[in-house]
């Protein structure tokens, strides 16, 4: 059976766990076809995105005049199958509140991604996340295009519901796969009860034969890693840092990422005189992180703004215990058994939360590592998730 996969931008370098995912379903016998709207427009550092980029197909990737081409082939070949796509699409414009030329895009998308789907011989097609890949694949669906699904992991995607016609997406789509029982309860609360029985909870996973427990000791390093972003928060960091350091001077913070609150950070870092204690590495490759993770005393991660981050998976798989906030799906995996879990914002608690980390002997943070190690098996375990989603496909596909 082949499928498509469909991304708004694929592939980014915050993106593993969809080429995880990806490989992991062709393993399993599936033929997946990478599809994108566009490129990232940064360089991807990871050898695996490269390759991965080669592969996929990308529905901007010609001239605009192209698009226009196939739309109005598409008008004369199909006339009724466009006329079906046109009422719904009139409803994103009106949901959103306006953006004509922007939902006119997704319409010639919708167009083009048929015509591949069509040529590729594509059973049905899967987005991540219910943004504009799911508003171009349910538009391509409508128009005669193959049957679709989304994985939906927010928190972004559900903040205003509405406007992203979230519940029309639910109502088209075969079914909708949410990442935790927060998903799942967010994409109920959008599209009614009668969305109950469509929604799956097919949690990310991670292929743990890549993610040994370390044997590494447990040193003075804490390790943050992700885009460097205001839902992050990790400007707070030196700031808790700061209150921490007289009672455990050893305290060092690496940051890997990058992105718009860079500056800032370093702000922050440099008014408090920090510059020796926290370590800014920009984005860095899985291997690289894998290595800076598994020698960490604890991962940090002290978001505002969450759906459930991929880089805690790979921390408590490691071995790590993890220090975090508990919003959205995080406290579905993280409590006091594997780490440190505190309110989102509350500089005092983090501190805390830090302070405790580095006075916990090894052999407490040995246990906390443990008991992550077997939440992940028993949840996020890449191949048993991979094999549930083929289920699903196949059932979509008949």
């Amino acid at each position: 059976m082949k499928i498509g996969y469909l991304m708004n931008t694929y592939p980014v370098t915050s993106g593993t766990f969809i080429r995880r995912e990806i490989q992991a379903l062709e393993a399993l016998g599936l033929h997946v076809q990478r599809y994108a709207i566009r490129h990232w427009d940064h360089d991807l550092v990871d050898p695996a995105d490269r390759d991965e980029q080669a592969r996929t197909r990308y529905l901007l990737s010609s001239q605009a005049a192209g698009l226009f081409t196939a739309f109005f082939t598409e008008l004369l070949r199909d006339p009724l199958g466009v006329l079906r796509g046109l009422g719904p699409w009139l409803r994103l414009i009106r949901n959103a509140g306006g953006g004509v030329i922007r939902h006119s895009a997704y319409l010639l998308e919708a167009v083009t991604l048929k015509r591949h789907a069509q040529a590729d011989g594509i059973a049905h097609i899967h987005t991540h996340f219910s943004t504009n890949s799911a508003a171009v694949a349910m538009l391509c669906h409508l128009m005669g295009g193959p049957s679709y699904s989304f994985t939906a992991h927010g928190p972004d995607e559900f903040v205003d519901p509405g406007s992203s016609s979230l519940a029309l997406k639910i109502q088209h789509a075969t079914f909708v796969v949410a990442i935790s029982y927060f998903a799942r309860r967010t994409l109920i609360q959008a599209g009614g009860m009668e969305a109950w029985h469509k929604v799956e909870i097919v949690r990310c996973g991670l292929d743990l034969s890549d993610f040994p427990v370390s044997e590494a000791p447990f040193g003075s390093n804490i390790v943050c890693v992700g885009r460097l972003c205001p839902q992050k928060g990790q400007v707070l960091i030196p700031a808790a840092v700061e209150s921490v350091l007289m009672d455990h001077p050893e305290l060092t913070v690496t940051l890997i990422g990058d992105g718009e609150s860079r500056a800032d950070i370093e702000a922050e870092i440099a008014k408090r005189g920090l510059s020796s204690r926290i370590n800014l590495l920009g984005w860095q490759s899985n291997a690289e992180v894998r290595h800076h993770l598994s020698t960490a005393r604890a991962m940090l991660l002290p978001s505002f703004a969450e759906g459930l981050p991929i880089v805690i998976m790979e921390a408590l798989a490691l071995g790590r215990p993890v220090i975090t906030t508990y919003i959205a799906g995080i406290p579905e995996l993280v409590d006091g058994g594997c780490g440190w879990i505190v309110p989102a914002s509350s500089e005092p608690d983090l501190a805390r939360a830090l302070a405790e980390a580095m006075a916990a002997d090894p052999e407490t943070l040995s246990k906390l590592g443990r008991e992550g190690r077997t939440r992940i098996e028993r949840h996020h375990d890449l191949h048993a998730n991979a094999l549930r989603l083929k289920e699903l496909f196949t059932h979509a596909a008949d």
